[in-house]
């Protein structure tokens, strides 16, 4: 006679395997920074075990000080939300979970255990500059501005800005020795507003490339094309 070996312990492993949710970080690993809407969508996937009841689950993204309540899609499969940062170069990014078991107590769980960075990159700065020459000299020569705008992060300092020409040839020499740059050095750029720096052309028509270095280690020098011409 065979001696029969009790599964009392099985259904119980069953039950404790079949209990959690699985959630799984879709949120592209960088976003280009937007400082005029200042959100950023950050997503993930849910899948449920049997014991999960369903439409128990409710997922959160958390980061910093904030908890941010996702929406799902109609079988709780997808689920989105709204990240806001402005003037950062990055933000943390976790995700809490919590559903109900079936005659169970509230679960919870946060993933991943530690922060996930999520990169927001400058956008581009100015590529070229058009300024206008028309009219008579004035006293000190033509002047133009130069617009950049940061917004990663708290502040950036234009250290130095200098006119190159855009080419060995001669003329282009001659053209840019023509162009200076008046805005004293260094100069604050404060999160979100425009920074200028201001240019004068000793002769009407001049061209060159104006050329700053900053302490962004995103942009730690960029370069535009400025010219002068009538308008």
């Amino acid at each position: 006679m065979r001696k029969l070996i009790p599964l009392t312990g099985v259904p119980v492993a069953l039950l404790l395997g079949a209990c959690d949710v699985q959630v799984h970080d879709t949120t592209p690993a960088e976003y280009r920074a937007n400082h005029d809407i200042g959100m950023y969508e950050v997503s993930a996937t849910v899948a449920r075990d049997a014991m999960v009841t369903p439409g128990s689950v409710y997922l959160f993204a958390i980061g910093g000080k904030q908890k941010i309540t996702l929406s799902s899609n109609a079988d709780g499969s997808e689920w989105r939300g709204l990240y806001s940062v402005r003037c950062a170069s990055s933000f943390p990014l976790q995700f809490m979970a919590e559903w109900k078991l079936q005659a169970f107590d509230v679960k919870q769980k946060i993933v991943p255990p530690t922060p996930r960075l999520i990169k927001l990159t400058e956008p581009p700065l100015a590529p070229e500059a058009s300024l206008d020459s028309a009219g008579k000299q004035p006293k000190g020569g033509w002047t133009g501005s130069v617009h950049y705008r940061f917004v990663t992060m708290p502040s950036v300092q234009i250290t130095g800005a200098r006119i190159e020409a855009s080419s060995a040839a001669a003329a282009d020499v001659a053209a840019a020795k023509a162009i200076s740059v008046l805005t004293p050095l260094p100069l604050v750029a404060p999160c979100g507003d425009r920074a200028e720096i201001r240019l004068a052309s000793s002769a009407q028509r001049a061209h060159g490339i104006l050329v700053i270095d900053t302490d962004h280690p995103q942009i730690p020098h960029w370069q535009t094309v400025v010219d002068f011409s009538p308008k």
